[in-house]
């Protein structure tokens, strides 16, 4: 979602305000600002669509100052437009915002009732508008912004100046992502520590509702009831590596070649290879009891935790539910003692999981959470943390933390497995040789992508495409589908292959592509009837199967992609890999903007 920079320097911070807003634009944007005090003045350039845009206008009107804030901004409350772009400006105030505030409307009924006049259609002009108020009934900086703290509800991450005062700035966050950073000598305010690699060597995460006062003397921090309090500086360490392209042409291409280091980096944490176990969770007593695990995401996570479902209820043998956070939330849902809940979450900031993670706090026996960033706002709120150490992942469209989160979850299942008491020394055994020897398969697939060139060049031409699988592989054809939506903008839908005569097939003729996914299983026989279906009603398939189901269709008269031999129990993870190269090379030929795909953010911070 929205991006926030905010420095205090001893030099010119405009150039590294806008190296940190091109860092930030993963997170998806439509429009960026930035603004400066210098002489006891505001200075301000904001602009509609790429920061290319603002830079224009910057090298038109410089902006001087050694302190300054930026924004890229997501459309919440208003088009994307340059009156709606932040920093908002108001009398002596200045400021940029990342989340909703609930009770905008009541309050800026009030302002406009005194005769406060609003220049844009954002929620956010209202904080500024509030404390540019306060500050004229008398109030100092400080109390001004205090003040307008308390008013506001709902979800948000500020950062304030004053034109007054070029020495501090003002911030707080609530169920949004907000950290201090500290340099050599400058001090820095960012949505997330990796927009400020290069530039920072410890960083502070704040607390929910922490309001931080930030000098270059001291950073003054006050908890929601207003005492000050201190929070450690912790030391980062950035592989700068991995936040370039490199040889690649766009990030998310790099981030589907990564993924066979970053599912052993993802595994190693918990293959005890000595030992041939996993070990995962410590103080981790009396599974054995367990009721009910609940698993809850949004989006791609949401796909990894459907996964899940099936390993759970196979190898764990405990009821499982999973749902889409944005609904748990809000769903009257009843809650046991003897049960799990499982939060999943690339960036740990996602505003739906965290909300429903704070619903069930108290009411289950343990929360896990499943996270990216052990810092994030999810994982400080759970009882355990399961990283999926995927490192930072800049493409909008999730490839590698998705098969990182199925890793994790994978080694939890036979965790889980295990201390019920459930398998042998030799199934154990070979479900860890599998999980061993699925980044060896993975880079056998992305060493032979021309099949899915030439597939990709046809399915551009599309205007819809459905996706098949059956049992564990119906979520794959979900999250196939959604990779195509999200950066080749093709209307996608996936199905399990079964449902295909209960109302899809009534969209087949010649020019629906359908992509399925027939792993030689128990269900692949079921699954080349569904095929047979398609192609009766001339329907244009491509399948993907592996060596034996390849073998075993002796004649065939449609397009076969054939995977390498592996173990049915890594069939979701290997399976993953053709659905985004599928993806993302329909985008490449499209030409589309596919690591920040229209109308996406990359961290969904707001509901």
């Amino acid at each position: 979602m929205c991006g926030i920079v905010g420095i205090l320097s001893n030099k010119e911070v405009t150039p590294t305000i806008l190296d940190v807003l091109k860092k930030l634009e993963y997170r998806g944007y439509d429009s960026a600002g930035i603004a400066t005090i210098y002489n006891n003045n505001i200075k301000r350039q904001r602009a509609k669509g790429k920061i290319e845009n603002l830079i224009k206008l910057i090298n038109q009107n410089d902006l001087p100052g050694k302190i300054g804030i930026g924004h890229t901004r997501w459309a919440t409350h208003g088009i994307p437009s340059e009156d709606n772009a932040h920093p908002h400006h108001v009398g002596s105030v200045v400021g940029v915002h990342n989340g909703i505030i609930e009770n905008f409307r009541e309050i800026k009924e009030e302002l406009s009732q005194k005769g406060y006049k609003f220049y844009s259609e954002t929620d956010t002009e209202v904080i500024i508008q509030l404390c540019s108020y306060f500050n004229k009934q008398g109030l100092n900086n400080k109390d001004a912004f205090l003040k307008t703290i308390k008013r506001l509800e709902g979800a948000f991450a500020i950062c304030l100046m004053f034109k007054d005062d070029e020495k501090k700035l003002y911030v707080t966050k609530r169920s949004a992502p907000l950290v201090i950073g500290y340099g050599e000598s400058d001090i820095y305010v960012g949505s997330d520590a990796v927009s400020l690699t290069n530039l920072i060597n410890k960083v502070i995460f704040l607390d929910e509702d922490d309001v931080a006062i930030i000098s270059q003397k001291e950073t003054e921090i006050y908890n929601r009831i207003g005492q000050k309090i201190k929070r450690k500086k912790k030391s980062v360490e950035f592989n700068n590596e991995v936040i370039n392209k490199g040889n690649f042409q766009h990030f998310m291409l790099k981030e589907i070649y990564e993924q066979p280091e970053v599912f052993t980096y993802a595994t190693s944490s918990f293959i005890n290879f000595k030992q041939q176990k996993i070990d995962m969770i410590h103080k981790f007593n009396e599974f054995d009891h367990i009721n009910r695990i609940i698993l809850v995401a949004c989006g791609t996570a949401f796909y990894a935790c459907s996964v899940a479902k099936y390993w759970f209820e196979k190898y764990v043998k405990v009821p499982v539910e999973i749902d889409v956070a944005s609904e748990f939330r809000y769903r009257d849902n009843s809650f046991g003692k003897n049960e799990y809940a499982i939060f999943v979450s690339q960036s740990g900031e996602t505003a739906d999981t965290l909300a429903a993670l704070r619903k069930v706090k108290g009411k289950v026996k343990k929360i896990i959470s499943i996270v990216n960033v052990i810092e994030s706002s999810i994982a400080r709120e759970s009882d355990f943390i399961l990283p999926i150490k995927a490192g930072p992942e800049i493409g909008v469209a999730s490839t590698k933390a998705f098969t990182a989160q199925l890793a994790v979850l994978a080694c939890l299942t036979i965790y889980f497995s295990n201390r019920r008491g459930l398998l042998s020394k030799k199934e154990n055994s070979e479900l860890i040789d599998s999980l061993v020897s699925t980044p060896r398969i993975m880079s056998k697939i992305l060493s032979k992508t021309e099949s899915y060139k030439g597939f990709a060049k046809k399915l551009m031409k599309s205007k819809n495409a459905l996706f098949l699988g059956r049992g564990i592989l119906y979520p794959l054809a979900l999250e196939a589908a959604l990779k195509l939506k999200e950066i080749s903008y093709i209307h996608a839908e996936g199905y399990p292959s079964g449902e295909l005569k209960h109302g899809p097939i009534a969209l087949v003729d010649e020019n629906m592509p359908v992509i399925c996914f027939a792993p030689y299983n128990d269900l692949f026989e079921k699954t080349i009837s569904n095929v047979e279906e398609v192609l009766a009603r001339n329907g244009n398939v491509l399948l993907i199967t592996d060596e034996k189901g390849y073998c075993s269709l002796s004649s065939h008269e449609f397009p076969i992609i054939k995977l390498p031999k592996f173990s049915n129990f890594i069939e979701p993870i290997i399976y993953a890999i053709p659905s985004q190269l599928i993806a993302y090379y329909t985008a490449l030929f499209k030409g589309t903007d596919i690591d920040q795909p229209r109308n996406l953010a990359k961290s969904v911070t707001v509901e």
